[in-house]
């Protein structure tokens, strides 16, 4: 059997479990995961081998009605992401399929002409009724590929899924090592998993008032490394929560994210975590050159 190998977009509104899909997906975590919405900032890569099949997912920011520079900036990514992918999931929540970001989006889509495939996430939230009047709704309205019943965190209905995305992908070679599960740089996954770890801790208080960017890597002679990261928001109060009492707060949150990311690169990991004001990050054009988004749009 030859090797295949090809682009599955993943695009979706805000909080659909895009993000989980592509964890389960690969089989470990490639992707940060929380309840707050637009936790994802830029397109991610993750490698899922199947059959003989190299399946890119490409892990997009939620499609929303943007207003600031940042967040348009955001959801211009998502929609990049579709234009030379060889299959396209439109990932929506069971629950919540009937929203005007799901309008916005469906839109787009069929502005777009790329054919996709319709993804409900979530499925053990609702009744299987109203589950089956939402598919026919939905598929009214856009003439969807193909649909797949899921629930990304128990991995109900994902083989079928990927069964189907393998046998869709063109032949060619593999991009990426059968062992690589994602493509982004160990510095950028160090900053994601900090910036994870602080917005399950505080999101109710900084919704997006926060960026991490790690500054140093250095491999250690005893195989540690040492990892130093800023992390930046807009306000001196801002700074006091992130801190804490004490600096308790920071000392915890550091603690998870130190112990994740050791079981990520599976070596001793020497974290220091420094919390800097700068008013105007949103508007920075170098932050989002290092997340890889366009600051024009």
């Amino acid at each position: 059997m030859s090797k295949k190998c090809g682009f599955v977009a993943i695009i979706g509104p805000p909080n659909a479990g895009k993000s989980t899909l592509s964890n389960a997906l690969v089989g470990q975590k490639v992707a940060i995961v929380t309840q707050k919405a637009q936790t994802t900032r830029m397109r991610l890569r993750a490698v899922v081998m199947h059959q003989e099949a190299q399946i890119i997912l490409v892990d997009t920011p939620g499609i929303f009605a943007a207003k600031q520079r940042f967040d348009r900036a955001m959801v211009n990514e998502a929609w990049m992401g579709l234009e030379d992918a060889d299959e396209v999931l439109v990932v929506l929540d069971a629950a919540r399929a009937d929203t005007p970001e799901i309008d916005l989006m469906l839109e787009g889509l069929a502005a777009s002409k790329k054919q996709a495939s319709l993804v409900i996430n979530k499925i053990d939230t609702v009744r299987n009724d109203s589950l089956l009047e939402l598919v026919a709704k939905l598929n009214e309205r856009v003439t969807f590929k193909d649909t797949f019943l899921i629930s990304a965190l128990s991995s109900d209905g994902l083989e079928r899924l990927k069964d189907t995305l393998a046998d869709g992908m063109p032949e060619g070679r593999w991009l990426y090592p059968e062992d690589q599960a994602a493509d982004i740089p160990s510095l950028l996954l160090a900053s994601e998993v900090m910036r994870e770890k602080l917005f399950l801790r505080l999101h109710q208080e900084l919704p997006y008032a926060l960026t991490v960017e790690t500054e140093k890597w250095e491999n250690k002679k005893d195989g540690s490394v040492r990892i130093e990261q800023i992390i930046y928001v807009q306000r001196d109060g801002q700074k006091a929560i992130v801190l804490g009492k004490g600096g308790q707060t920071m000392k915890e949150i550091g603690a998870q994210a130190r112990a994740e990311l050791e079981e990520m690169f599976e070596r001793r990991v020497h974290l220091f975590t420094f919390v800097k004001v700068r008013k105007n990050w949103m508007e920075d054009p170098e932050r989002y050159r290092m997340l890889g988004l366009n600051y024009k749009v």
